[in-house]
């Protein structure tokens, strides 16, 4: 059996700002537990209701187009979807982006900023 090796805090540092993942997409992360099934429920939910539409407008047509109709318009483009999942960030990723933008506000000085950013990135190797 063998034995892990005890890691140092900057070894543990540098492990956190690669591997821990931050949410990046905007909302509360507490938020995503409720909203990744909403959306993918109304997104099926919009698919179901196409198809639906396709049989009752098939239904509908002269009885020579029907067939082809109704295939043609199943397997139609669907439109863009409108949400997406998106994966988190990593932290060091997340953390630059908080320094550049609280340089661009204007709440800390470029200098200080750059700084810090470049002591992240030492960090990573």
């Amino acid at each position: 059996m063998s034995r892990k090796s005890r890691k140092s805090p900057q070894e543990k540092k540098r492990l956190s700002y690669l591997k821990d993942r931050r949410n990046f997409y905007g909302e509360n992360d507490k938020s995503s537990r409720k909203n990744i099934p909403r959306n993918r429920k109304l997104k099926h939910r919009a698919a179901r209701h196409r198809a639906n539409q396709a049989v009752y407008t098939a239904g509908q047509a002269p009885d020579g187009l029907e067939e082809d109709a109704f295939t043609r318009r199943l397997s139609g483009r669907r439109p863009a979807s409108l949400w997406r999942k998106q994966a988190d960030a990593p932290l060091s990723e997340v953390v630059e982006y908080r320094l550049r933008r609280r340089v661009a506000r204007g709440n800390a000085g470029p200098g200080q900023a750059e700084e810090r950013i470049r002591r992240i990135r030492r960090r990573l190797g």
